[in-house]
């Protein structure tokens, strides 16, 4: 294993997709920084747990990718053609080499889990963390049975914003749970635009996905949605009081999001080539959109700005 440098170890956890899980992590603590400025009897934010949550689901995030990488490898569903991104592939790395380097980093995020654990001494954490662990590790035979959406919407918004709350103010503020619908919605069309456009590769090698299930045309369509209902969701949230008004800045991207919207169609029309980078694009989308929202949440708190007048947050 010495044979690899630092930096191949690095890539070879793909850390180009860490934002779509340190976002919601981020993103939750800037709300209920807003909600602790903002509300009176706010409890204070614990900005140090609040970062080790974001080290620990990173390093959860890691191991995902490189124990995915290693089952789809062992299954034949990676391709030699996208050997540039998959170590395993074009012969970089040997299969019990990622085997092993999932289950350390694995092991890493347990111990921060530990960590935050000690300083909580909350039981809803440790169910929160013994969810988050467990589809970590079946994400790759989820996936293949259509549910790895359900497993990105968890593991990557719900899950994260429960913990991060736990760990920040000490209990579950469901109040932050309206970050969950912009940051899932938009994270899920990473991975459903991916599986749409290998559903054929992926049939090839007897895996099942939920974009293979419902289909080019209800795929495209499912995208559209996942990456336009997230504006639409903060203008309603906005109105009732949920979201500070200047959460309008993530008006910003609409109409990146608007024309990736557009290029999905694309799929039916003209074929999977026509969707390649829009995965890419997804998850670019997802880190500018969170990052907007963390400006506005964190400049609200700092200059004092509430919720709309006369409207009383959930």
């Amino acid at each position: 294993m010495a044979k690899h440098t630092i930096k191949e170890w690095y890539l070879a956890t793909r850390p180009w997709s860490f934002p779509a899980s340190a976002m919601p992590v981020a993103s939750t603590v800037a709300y209920l920084f807003w909600v602790s400025q903002t509300t009176v009897g706010a409890p204070v934010v614990n900005l140090l747990c609040g970062v080790l949550a974001l080290v620990g689901i990173i390093l959860f995030h890691a191991a995902g990718n490189v124990l995915s990488d290693y089952n789809d490898f062992r299954k034949g569903v990676d391709t030699p053609e996208n050997a540039i991104y998959l170590p395993l592939v074009n012969g970089s790395f040997k299969d019990y080499e990622f085997r092993r380097y999932g289950v350390v980093l694995l092991v890493a995020g347990c111990l921060v889990g530990g960590i935050l654990l000690l300083l909580t001494r909350s039981l809803s954490l440790l169910y929160v963390g013994l969810a988050g662990g467990a589809l970590t590790l079946l994400y790759s035979f989820l996936k293949y049975r259509s549910l790895g959406d359900v497993v990105i919407v968890l593991n990557y918004a719900i899950l994260p914003i429960m913990g991060t709350s736990i760990v920040a103010v000490g209990h579950i503020d469901w109040s932050a749970m309206v970050l969950a619908v912009p940051l899932a919605l938009i994270t899920d069309s990473i991975l459903h635009i991916n599986n749409a456009r290998d559903a054929e590769s992926d049939r090839a090698a007897g895996a099942t996905t939920f974009a293979m299930r419902i289909g080019p045309k209800a795929s495209y369509k499912l995208y559209q949605a996942e990456v336009l209902l997230p504006f639409v969701w903060v203008i309603v949230a906005i109105c009732l009081g949920w979201l500070p008004p200047f959460s309008l800045l993530v008006m910003c991207v609409g109409k990146t999001a608007l024309g990736m919207a557009r290029q999905a169609k694309g799929l039916v029309t003209k074929g999977s080539e026509a969707v390649a980078t829009l995965d890419q694009q997804s998850a670019k989308l997802q880190m500018i959109f969170s990052l907007l929202m963390i400006v506005a949440l964190v400049v609200s708190a700092l200059v004092g700005w509430g919720a709309v007048e006369g409207v009383a947050r959930w």
